[in-house]
């Protein structure tokens, strides 16, 4: 069948990619429609994967928060004998630290210890010298200093003047959650213990099968009348008070007396 005029004229038109007129009047307003939809979609795409790598409500709903303060009580014991306190540094710039009598003061400033991150082993790295891995325990000195006679590793021998003479030590973690347990739950990994309100928790090296004590007395008080005394964190429950043997007291009522007033009456003579 022959073409028509009119069929020629639309062939010659679409294979020149249109008429002049047509070219003048192409909208210049669709390429940049396009270049728009390619940059929303990279930002889309970047925006996602960042959620993805850093999901928020995970931080937020995982206790402690940021703005929260708990109170641990901390022991670290090293061939049946306790160690001495460590030296408080309250001026750390890290959320976990060290209050006097070996209280672990919980008040996450960043993400790095805040949640599931407020953990015993961050709180050792956030420490100036103390190291508590699965196979090493190195506390320092005073001065914040390492020292050899108080770092230790698993199959070291403990020395001859202590409680286990020439026994080969082990590095464990010893934890109470909650006044009422007797038997702690032991583990080799300071990661996985997660610090919490009236956490009990011992560092210990000792010979395979020997159990680490719980903090001492003074510790578990030290922690009370902390958490007692702050003002802006959460109040100490009666009934964590009354468990504890031996335990600071809090006052539950306080009376204060008011001196009664004296009226004195002066009478005029009548003359």
């Amino acid at each position: 069948m022959a073409k028509s005029a009119a069929g020629k004229w639309v062939s010659r038109v679409g294979a020149s990619g249109g008429g002049k007129s047509y070219q003048k009047t192409r909208p210049v307003n669709y390429y940049g429609a396009l270049a728009v939809i390619v940059v929303l979609g990279l930002v889309a795409t970047v925006f996602a994967r960042y959620e993805y790598q850093n999901p928020p409500s995970a931080a937020a709903s995982t206790p402690p928060a940021i703005g929260t303060t708990w109170y641990a009580a901390l022991s670290i014991e090293a061939c049946g004998k306790t160690l001495p306190f460590l030296a408080p540094n309250p001026k750390s710039a890290g959320g976990l630290t060290v209050l006097a009598a070996n209280v672990i003061k919980v008040s996450p400033v960043s993400a790095a210890d805040a949640g599931s991150h407020a953990t015993l082993g961050q709180f050792a790295a956030e420490y100036p010298g103390l190291i508590a891995s699965s196979n090493e325990l190195a506390v320092p000195t005073s001065s914040g200093a390492s020292s050899t006679t108080t770092t230790y590793h698993n199959g070291d021998a403990c020395s001859p003047t202590s409680k286990y003479p020439g026994q080969k030590g082990q590095i464990s973690y010893a934890y109470w959650t909650t006044f009422g347990q007797k038997k702690p739950v032991i583990t080799t990994n300071p990661g996985s213990i997660k610090l919490s309100q009236f956490l009990r928790v011992t560092m210990a090296f000792d010979p395979q099968g020997v159990t680490p004590k719980a903090p001492q007395q003074a510790t578990i008080d030290a922690m009370v009348k902390a958490n007692a005394t702050a003002t802006t964190t959460t109040t100490a429950p009666a009934s964590v008070v009354t468990t504890i043997a031996h335990a600071t007291t809090v006052p539950t009522t306080v009376s204060t007396t008011v001196p009664t007033t004296t009226k004195t009456s002066t009478s005029t003579p009548k003359g």
